[in-house]
């Protein structure tokens, strides 16, 4: 049976008449939304653990979303516990109202959302549900062989990661959301960082993404009493 609470949650998280609420709602505030993608072990997490830190955007895990909608105890929990056992993709509309419910829900307008979209039906569906088209897209690129090492070395006592269900995620990364990154490198958006590199290392190339530094202009002393004219010859 399902407490009192948990069916008003349910009712307020999934009821197909609140999408255009929730849209108009996160449209006045003008979001801007970064995609970070990057297969399991890229170092998505800790990236953006730093990002927060240093540029003040709020980090949303669909992933982690997806978890504390599964160990909620409600109807939907259960469906995404058998999706998730099962290797399944869960609807697109469940992923995109959790996350629009935690945008809303953070006071914030910068949001790195992480590990979504994961395939093209994702994408479409978040931008024609939400109307938000992400700034950029933050991919961390990473060697297969690296991805396993780190994960099976940082021991998180997660049930998905064994080595057989590690090699189905990373299929189904490169089967699904590869082509989401083509499709925004398609349209300039793509922002590539090699993530095989130390910690450190990355984070130095992602701060140069979240803030270009801009060239500095030789002071060319000759310049100074001259007209425009002369300074451009």
């Amino acid at each position: 049976m399902f407490s009192f609470d948990q069916i008003i949650h349910f009712a307020l998280l999934y009821s197909p008449l609140s999408f255009e609420d929730i849209s108009d709602r996160l449209a006045e505030k003008h979001p801007k939304v970064v995609f970070v993608l990057g297969g399991p072990g890229s170092g998505k997490g800790t990236q953006c653990e730093k990002i927060v830190q240093h540029f003040g955007y709020t980090h949303l895990s669909a992933g982690d979303l997806l978890r504390a909608e599964k160990n909620s105890g409600s109807e939907n929990g259960i469906m995404i516990q058998n999706m998730m056992n099962e290797g399944k993709i869960v609807p697109s509309e469940v992923t995109i109202k959790l996350l629009q419910k935690a945008m809303l829900d953070s006071g914030n307008d910068k949001f790195l959302i992480d590990g979504f979209p994961r395939n093209e039906e994702n994408r479409a569906a978040f931008e024609a549900l939400t109307k938000i088209e992400p700034e950029f897209v933050l991919y961390f690129n990473c060697p297969e062989k690296e991805m396993e090492r780190r994960i099976l070395n940082r021991n998180q006592g997660r049930e998905d990661d064994n080595i057989e269900t590690i090699r189905k995620r990373f299929k189904v990364f490169l089967e699904s959301s590869l082509p989401v990154i083509e499709y925004y490198k398609g349209k300039g958006k793509v922002r590539e960082i090699d993530a095989a590199k130390p910690v450190e290392e990355v984070f130095e190339e992602v701060k140069d993404i979240f803030n270009p530094k801009i060239p500095k202009v030789p002071k060319d002393e000759n310049v100074e009493g001259r007209c425009m004219c002369c300074a451009i010859l």
